[in-house]
């Protein structure tokens, strides 16, 4: 199975530092490139990298707050300089047609653009992966989003050949989990196949601790979370709608997800950043916290 490649542009929350900016996640797999938010430097971000953003295919917004969408005007200016020859999907919560009409007013877009508003579902769905969407829990309508590769089953050609199964028709039948029968005698697909697993990659970005989240995040490969407040700031976090580590961990554990990472990490912390660590795994083990440009493949 192919694995798919996730890409920190930017970790940082409503203010960037030195060494973090603002909110960007690239996740790619096979022919797809999604951007998850674009803050402020986003684009500058690829370049540091290498990386083009022509290659895009898709934008997934998670709210409108400028230190997840700031970046956004001198992208898709960017895109149009070098040519970008595809239509870019754009998706997000309620708002986000009218917030792109906005842009369209006062920046000159001229690559074309499929904006969609989206909330609890699957809005993307074909026979190798699905992006499903739920609402979270902010100060504006905020989403959250799981890309999911779908289990695939597999034939084993020792097997095949152990029955003298010929290459033909029949052998789609069996990989699409239906018995067959050949020579007069059944073949039932478990004797020559096997399921493959697929990978799950949720994100979640800004929220205060909900349902929805959890739900959306079950049996996750890889959680990604926002963590803005430490546990000792839990009386912020609660007024501005976001997550604590705490938070972040018992999402992760309730959700029975394989590894945490932490981001949106506050300035606040920069400089206690393993204590932000150890107070989410007093909860849930397997947790990282995020750095720009770091890169994971599951």
């Amino acid at each position: 199975m192919e694995k798919i490649k996730i890409t920190f542009l930017g970790t940082s929350d409503s203010i960037p530092t030195k060494l973090r900016n603002h909110s960007a996640i690239l996740l790619s797999y096979k022919n797809e490139n999604i951007l998850i938010d674009c803050g402020e430097g986003t684009q500058r971000q690829f370049k540091s990298i290498d990386l083009s953003p022509t290659k895009l295919t898709r934008i997934l917004i998670t709210h409108w707050h400028g230190d997840h969408t700031f970046g956004l005007p001198g992208l898709l200016q960017t895109l149009a300089m070098q040519e970008y020859n595809k239509t870019l999907k754009i998706y997000g919560p309620k708002g986000t047609k009218h917030y792109i009409n906005l842009l369209k007013e006062f920046v000159n877009i001229t690559i074309p653009l499929e904006v969609h508003e989206i909330e609890n579902k699957v809005f993307i769905d074909n026979p190798e992966f699905y992006i499903e969407t739920k609402s979270m829990v902010h100060s504006s309508p905020s989403n959250a989003y799981s890309f999911v590769i779908k289990d695939k089953r597999r034939l084993e050609k020792s097997k095949l050949k152990k029955f003298k199964l010929p290459n033909s028709p029949i052998l789609k039948s069996l990989q699409e989990g239906k018995d067959i029968i050949y020579n007069n005698k059944k073949i039932k697909s478990s004797q020559v196949s096997y399921v493959e697993k697929g990978k799950k990659v949720t994100v979640i970005l800004d929220t205060k601790l909900n349902q929805n989240a959890i739900s959306l995040a079950k049996d996750s490969d890889l959680l990604i979370t926002e963590s803005s407040f430490s546990i000792e700031d839990k009386d912020q976090a609660e007024k501005f709608k976001h997550l604590t580590t705490a938070d972040a961990a018992t999402i992760a554990k309730k959700a029975k997800a394989k590894h945490l990472i932490l981001t949106h990490i506050s300035q606040r912390y920069e400089h206690n950043l393993s204590q932000m660590e150890k107070e989410a795994k007093k909860i849930f083990k397997s947790v990282s916290l995020a750095k720009d440009f770091q890169t994971i493949t599951i």
